[in-house]
């Protein structure tokens, strides 16, 4: 699975065969089947590996491993189980430490986009935002900026829910909600231990939202991820959970919302047909020269047949002016925000996304699967 850039391994029991998938680039692809006894055995034998209960199997169970590829590097796998019609099913996340080794550019950001992101990261305090659905890259981001923060001179503590890569340079701690360590909790915790940066894994509550708010207006500079759509609907969402305008107007930094795209395969994309309308639809309102050429996906050995071999990000920075701070009112305009944002210099996804399909890296099919609507401007 390590060797084929897996993220997952999913385990799934059935009646006849059992089944063994991997998720590679965001896709899952069947790899193997196993009889139903062959199945249990493997499962079991994995439970004892991860130090879970191996004759519980009717409750879900969490567990983690430890363990070196051929080439001796060290991984880490995260297990769950769960219990279906036909047994314990188990999925087994790949924590990969050279992930979060990258530097910004290898993670897809263009070179200006760096440069906002960097000037974000490197105020003293306040709070930045990384926002996107479950899988679009934000801890993978986040820990590169972590790693790029923790010099020997800055005291960088982070509670997490789970930890998803030990990094010697942080402090990291893990949530535990059996014993009453909540996200809020955990902030409240890390506050007495003089830290100079602050990762909260995730904003998913009022009580979270007001300590990290808290934990910036004391002089941290506070990193943290939301599930939303896109830059804009982070502030509506921080306002829905009740934090008030005023304090978000003082402590807000930036956000960025990011997604995930496949790559093309280096070894077989072939030049492709350009789609005018498809090509405004997306650019839109943004007049952006319409490439000479893009590219299509193929199919080799090396990328499974898919025509695809890899992710890059797609990243929309809003920094947060003076002017877009007037803009955080109680009764928020989003569409208002975002077009104030655009006139300020903030390049959207989709216009990110039309540069790296005019780059050749991926194709309009892939970017609309993962893009908002096309509705709004």
């Amino acid at each position: 699975a390590f060797s084929q850039r897996a993220s997952d391994i999913h385990m799934e029991p059935r009646r006849e065969q059992g089944q063994i998938r991997f998720r590679i680039d965001g896709t899952l692809h069947s790899i193997y089947q196993l009889p139903p006894a062959v199945m249990s055995a493997v499962t079991s034998r994995i439970k004892i590996l991860g130090r879970m209960d191996v004759a519980e199997k009717r409750r879900p169970q969490d567990g983690r491993i430890k363990t070196r590829t051929p080439a001796g590097r060290e991984i880490e796998l995260r297990l769950s189980t769960m219990p279906t019609a036909f047994g314990e099913k188990c999925v087994l996340r790949i924590f990969d430490p050279d992930t979060a080794a990258k530097d910004f550019a290898h993670l897809g950001f263009a070179p200006d986009e760096e440069a906002i992101w960097r000037s974000m990261i490197a105020q003293p305090h306040g709070i930045v935002l990384v926002t996107g659905p479950t899988g679009s890259g934000k801890t993978t981001t986040l820990y590169t900026t972590l790693r790029h923060l923790a010099t020997p001179e800055v005291n960088v503590c982070t509670v997490e829910d789970p930890i998803e890569m030990i990094m010697p340079d942080l402090n990291q701690m893990q949530v535990q909600p059996t014993i009453d360590l909540s996200f809020a909790q955990g902030i409240r915790t890390l506050l007495r231990q003089d830290p100079d940066i602050i990762m909260v894994g995730e904003i998913r509550d009022l009580e979270t939202a007001q300590m990290a708010v808290q934990a910036a207006l004391t002089g941290h500079l506070v990193l943290s991820t939301l599930h939303t759509n896109d830059a804009a609907s982070a502030i509506t969402r921080l306002l829905d959970l009740g934090i008030p305008p005023y304090l978000i107007q003082n402590v807000l930094i930036g956000i960025m919302a990011q997604r995930l795209v496949r790559t093309l395969c280096p070894h077989c994309k072939e030049p492709g047909q350009i789609d005018d309308a498809l090509w405004e639809a997306l650019v839109h309102p943004l007049r952006l020269p319409k490439p000479e050429a893009i590219s299509k996906p193929h199919g080799c050995l090396e990328c499974r047949n898919t025509g695809y071999l890899g992710r890059v990000g797609l990243y929309e920075l809003l920094a947060v002016t003076p002017e877009l701070r007037r803009l955080f009112q109680a009764e928020i305009d989003e569409d208002a925000l975002r077009c104030a944002a655009f006139e300020k210099g903030m390049r959207p996804l989709r216009v990110s996304a039309a540069l790296q399909i005019a780059a050749g890296l991926t194709t309009f099919e892939e970017v609309m699967q993962i893009l908002p609507p096309l509705d709004h401007p």
